[in-house]
């Protein structure tokens, strides 16, 4: 079994700024990729930006050049500059060994 613990959403103005973490813990013999994915009201869950263990990473179009993600161990972060109404959803982190996983999900609203 493997254990979230996620943190950093909230509620947010457009521009504004916000830093999500994520630490997991578990069962875990070798983590692959960790990253996050995000589902908003009425759409599927779609990713957001993933890093693997070279720190090689990959961004969703949408994002590209507002986020950054970044890993230690265990551990990663997603630091969302820019932010627009359309980021507001569920972020979920996401940890990749031999199978998939995602957290409970830490919420984040872009409104003013």
């Amino acid at each position: 079994q493997v254990q979230f613990v996620e943190s950093g959403g909230g509620l947010v103005q457009p521009g504004g700024s916000l830093r999500l973490s994520c630490t997991v813990s578990g069962n875990i013999f070798f983590i692959d990729t960790m990253g996050w994915y995000r589902q908003g009201p009425g759409n599927q869950r779609e990713l957001v930006a993933t890093i693997t263990r070279t720190g090689r990473t990959n961004y969703a179009d949408s994002v590209k050049g507002r986020f950054t993600i970044s890993r230690d161990k265990n551990m990663v972060a997603l630091q969302m500059n820019s932010l627009k109404p359309e980021d507001t959803a569920v972020y979920l982190c996401y940890l990749r060994d031999t199978r998939e996983f995602w957290g409970q999900g830490t919420q984040v609203t872009v409104s003013s």
